[in-house]
């Protein structure tokens, strides 16, 4: 109990320390990062964008990407959330207005860091360069989700393990379909290698 009490005590100091960061890189990047990502917009486009002049491989990075942050909100929003009830950190805890926008829902997970983190490593095994380019957006949206008064760093933490926990059971999918469908069906040994769901 002295533990568990040791870890809230220093949630709450990291919440409130997030929360009262006052540079102008986080006023002016942080919320409008966040509004991109709401309802997965930001997730959506970079999608759209990756398939049209990614050929083959934007595709699938794409595909995986959408599967796994589909995955992440479904187990965020539809079952932690269901389970675990919550109260968003107190508002006198947050020195700007951003707070007046967040939702009333659980704040345990975040949603929006499991869909942006799942989105993100899910696209990475098809194309790193775009993953690696998703990541920066991802991670700021985790940080915003604190700043703006959203949530606990504990909420974020956990949304992002769900988000990576999302990519493995897709990939582990993607995996077993790959196994059972023939050589004949179209997925060469080598684009399931760079699919990133079975070793060279």
């Amino acid at each position: 109990m002295r533990a568990l009490a040791a870890l809230r005590d220093h949630d709450h100091r990291l919440t409130r320390r997030i929360a009262a960061w006052d540079s102008p890189w986080a006023r002016r990047l942080l919320p409008p990062v966040e509004d991109a990502a709401e309802h997965t917009k930001l997730w959506w486009a970079a999608a759209v964008a990756m398939a049209a002049v990614g050929g083959p491989r934007g595709r699938r990075a794409a595909a995986t990407g959408i599967a796994a942050m589909a995955l992440a909100e479904l187990l965020s929003d539809q079952v932690a959330k269901k389970l675990v009830e919550r109260r968003r950190p107190p508002k006198e805890w947050i020195p700007h207005d951003g707070v007046e926008d967040r939702p009333d829902s659980s704040s345990f997970p975040s949603g929006h860091t499991a869909a942006a983190l799942a989105f993100a490593v899910g696209v990475a095994p098809a194309w790193p360069a775009a993953g690696a380019a998703c990541a920066v957006p991802a991670l700021m949206v985790a940080v915003g989700r604190v700043h703006s008064g959203a949530h606990y760093p504990s909420d974020v933490a956990a949304g992002a393990a769900i988000g990576l926990a999302s990519v493995g059971l897709v990939r582990s999918v993607l995996g077993l379909l790959s196994r059972r469908l023939p050589y004949g069906s179209g997925l060469s040994g080598g684009c399931r290698r760079r699919c990133g769901v079975v070793a060279p």
